[in-house]
């Protein structure tokens, strides 16, 4: 009998090292430009770039639809990179007709460190639209097009358009006064470099220096590697490390209790984004949250608990 249960608790132990969602074979998550050549011509796959309009217009992925990265996260309130109202959110999609069952592939450029989580803010405005199947694209259009010289269109895709029929995932989403009372309860997870989150440094737009009290540091940056790897070589591109070490590095800092509420921040609720979408759709988390307003909207208020 105890045998039984040492083998139990090692099969749950193993299935939670593996990725939680694998739709089909060569199908992930975090796409390589490999598997992405493979499903490309999948009539069920809806690719997005997100690039801006002249970008895409000079070339871009074969079938791919254009929609730029400021309709998914337009800034509101005086606050940069929300959530689109949820009216507005629901006529995106059904003006480009995607549906909640539908396979999406968001990619982008990963040219800088901004540039390189729009994709994963653009997933998560999906998710939060409840489309089940979305993925991104490691490398982006660099890696695709320039390193790869994988086959570039320069038709624009006209998308068919089709009523929306899914609903708002309110609990991906997080306000300030939630965060507030949550300090101590859940874990806060801080996704901007140290020196940010020490308080030696900060963003102009951000009124003061320092971190949500009792977060801890898992910072962005660490997600990705240039590619090509080496130290005396040009990258043409950020890929994702794989997903062995992106699991190390979070679960050195959230632990492995997949059922514990999390909640990610960084200046403006983009640079979080990257360890939602790990944390949720790689890892298995069941309970992430964004605070969208983040740093931005936090270091306004001198009665929100701040730290150093």
């Amino acid at each position: 009998m105890k045998k039984m249960k040492w083998l139990k608790a090692l099969l749950v132990s193993l299935l939670i090292l593996l990725p939680a969602v694998v739709w089909a074979e060569g199908f992930s998550p975090i796409l390589s430009t490999d598997d992405l050549a493979k499903i490309l011509k999948d009539p069920g796959v809806i690719v997005i770039d997100i690039r801006k309009v002249e970008d895409y217009k000079t070339g871009h992925i074969p079938g791919a639809l254009g929609i730029f990265y400021n309709n998914w996260a337009p800034g509101a309130g005086g606050l940069k990179n929300e959530m689109p109202a949820d009216d507005d959110l629901i006529d995106l999609l059904s003006a480009n007709g995607i549906g909640p069952d539908s396979t999406v592939v968001v990619y982008g450029t990963t040219s800088t460190p901004p540039d390189r989580v729009d994709v994963t803010r653009v997933a998560w405005a999906l998710k939060y639209a409840s489309v089940k199947k979305v993925s991104v694209l490691s490398g982006g259009f660099e890696k695709w097009a320039t390193r790869e010289q994988k086959p570039v269109s320069q038709e624009v895709v006209k998308p068919k358009s089709k009523p929306y029929k899914g609903t708002i995932n309110k609990a991906l989403l997080t306000n300030k006064d939630y965060v507030k009372g949550q300090i101590g309860k859940a874990t806060i997870v801080d996704a901007r470099e140290p020196a940010f989150f020490k308080g030696e440094n900060k963003l102009p737009f951000v009124a003061k220096n320092g971190r949500v009290k009792n977060a801890v540091n898992l910072p962005t940056i660490q997600v990705f590697d240039k590619y090509p790897p080496g130290e005396h070589m040009e990258p043409c591109c950020w890929t994702y490390k794989d997903i062995t070490a992106l699991k190390n590095l979070a679960s050195g800092v959230v632990g492995s209790d997949l059922n514990k509420e999390i909640i990610v921040y960084c200046d403006t609720g983009k640079v979080a984004s990257a360890w939602w979408f790990i944390l949720t759709d790689v890892m298995g988390f069941k309970n992430v949250k964004i605070y969208d307003g983040s740093m931005e909207e936090w270091m306004k208020d001198a009665a929100a608990p701040t730290e150093p």
